[in-house]
């Protein structure tokens, strides 16, 4: 590691995302964070503002991660705009960005994931065939109102690994994951 680099990401630092704004609690930004270009805190990466836009989410500074991915004319800003309404909650708005997204490479491992997550769970949710993030908007409606359930908790996991799925899709290298 070079000196005076950042040291930016470790999942067990982070907490897992609540489903609305209000209930976040931003951590403290890694000094240096904000007024070092996303180019040099992700080198050599996909999408460096989209890497950025989600470490903000996961540091818990959904606001900030919103105004980043908003000006993001990625996919993966898509994305991370997606999450941000989604997460807000304006689930019209997520949909919106969701449908710009379009398919994207990290699908596959979220629905992997899900489903393992599904599988001794007992929400009565159901997956598609593939990775549909309009039903996973409606179970994180449904989940919003009843803090503390089973479903709460599982749209949280899920919420978390796909966060963490994005913003390595991000952050690698192009010819990595």
């Amino acid at each position: 590691m070079r000196e005076n680099s950042l040291v930016l990401w470790n999942p067990a630092d982070f907490e897992t995302p609540p489903l609305s704004a209000s209930e976040f609690a931003p951590k403290d930004l890694p000094s240096g964070l904000m007024s070092t270009p996303a180019e040099q805190l992700f080198p050599d990466a996909r999408d460096t503002k989209g890497a950025l836009a989600g470490l903000l989410l996961l540091y818990g500074h959904w606001d900030l991660s919103h105004q980043v991915s908003q000006d993001i004319p990625s996919r993966e800003g898509s994305y991370w705009h997606a999450i941000a309404h989604r997460i807000e909650p304006d689930s019209r708005n997520s949909s919106y960005w969701f449908r710009r997204v379009g398919e994207h490479p990290v699908f596959d491992a979220i629905y992997v994931d899900t489903k393992t997550l599904l599988a001794s769970a007992k929400t009565g949710w159901c997956l598609k065939d593939a990775w549909d993030p309009h039903l996973f908007i409606k179970w994180c409606d449904e989940a919003r109102s009843l803090a503390g359930s089973e479903k709460h908790s599982l749209a949280r996991q899920i919420q978390r690994l796909e966060c963490e799925r994005l913003f390595a899709w991000c952050a690698m290298k192009t010819k990595e994951f």
